[in-house]
């Protein structure tokens, strides 16, 4: 049996990593058995205001309500191996660390740490505050895994996508997903 996997979208600035990101899970859909999507009502509206479209509508996984506690990934017992936050804004990241499950992404990322499972969020803010890194060392303490939206450019992306990607891969690589993607010191 393949991975089953949860992706979470918030409000935070940064739509262009969660679209990344769901059109690479698309190319590898051979990877993992199932593919669970929530957005906020936030995370919609500023996907329209950044990338100027509604294409979350368009792709092929499971999307839930953000207050469908019925999802199946609000019980541990449906064993989703992994969560990607995608970009996770400060609010999230603070209710996670507090283990405040207000809604679906919030229940799922509790889910997923009180199991043992791995939770990666993508947050996406600067400058950090205390609170914010006290915030991520909780989570850290707690068993997620910060991988913070800071994109890299010794691959020499060339647009927008490449570079957001070079962050997506990463998240990807720490959720066991493999994907073609630049790796220092290794032959392109």
């Amino acid at each position: 049996m393949g991975k089953k996997i949860i992706i979470a979208v918030t409000g935070a600035s940064g739509s262009i990593y969660a679209k990344v990101l769901l059109d690479t899970l698309l190319r590898e859909i051979g990877q993992f058995e199932a593919v669970g999507v929530v957005m906020s009502d936030n995370a919609k509206d500023v996907w329209q205001y950044e990338l100027n479209n509604r294409d979350y509508e368009n792709y092929p996984f499971t999307f839930y309500d953000k207050n469908d506690f019925y999802a199946p990934f609000a019980s541990g017992s449906a064993k989703f191996d992994t969560m990607i936050i995608c970009p996770c804004s400060m609010g999230t990241l603070a209710r996670i660390a507090h283990g405040t499950s207000s809604d679906l992404a919030t229940r799922a990322a509790d889910v997923i740490l009180k199991e043992k499972r791995r939770l990666i969020l993508m947050v996406r803010e600067t400058p950090l505050s205390r609170i914010h890194i006290q915030n991520m060392l909780t989570v850290t303490d707690a068993g997620g895994i910060i991988c913070p939206a800071s994109p890299s450019y010794y691959s020499l992306p060339q647009n927008f996508e490449e570079l957001a990607k070079t962050v997506v891969d990463r998240a990807l690589s720490l959720a066991g997903i493999e994907v073609d993607s630049y790796r220092w010191g290794e032959m392109e």
